[in-house]
């Protein structure tokens, strides 16, 4: 809040024993904004409903420094048109070999 005014919102999911770190935005850049509300306030609601752990999401190196270790995630898409699935099947085949050698590097 600035002024009395929302700045930022994020939006966390909770299943299981886990909060879920999905999206965030603001309406203009502040200094460490992102971390605070995406990182340590899930962290601290994790903690007050008892849940386990806090999944940040996908992608970002930054988040090593933050205390979240890389994790394999999986996810499930269709894709209608034949052409534009193999080219997206093509880049997430490359995509994971990258990100399989990242995450040996980092752990």
């Amino acid at each position: 809040e600035a002024s009395g005014q929302l700045v930022a919102g994020a939006l966390n999911l909770i299943g299981g024993d886990c909060l879920y770190g999905r999206n965030w935005g603001c309406i203009k850049k502040y200094d460490s904004l992102h971390f605070e509300l995406c990182y340590y306030q899930a962290i601290e609601a994790a903690i007050e409903l008892g849940l386990d752990r806090v999944e940040a999401g996908a992608q970002g190196e930054h988040k090593i420094a933050r205390g979240y270790l890389p994790t394999f995630t999986y996810s499930a898409h269709y894709i209608r048109d034949g052409n534009f699935r193999g080219a997206v099947q093509e880049a997430l085949e490359q995509e994971r070999e990258q990100v399989v050698y990242t995450t040996a590097m980092l752990t």
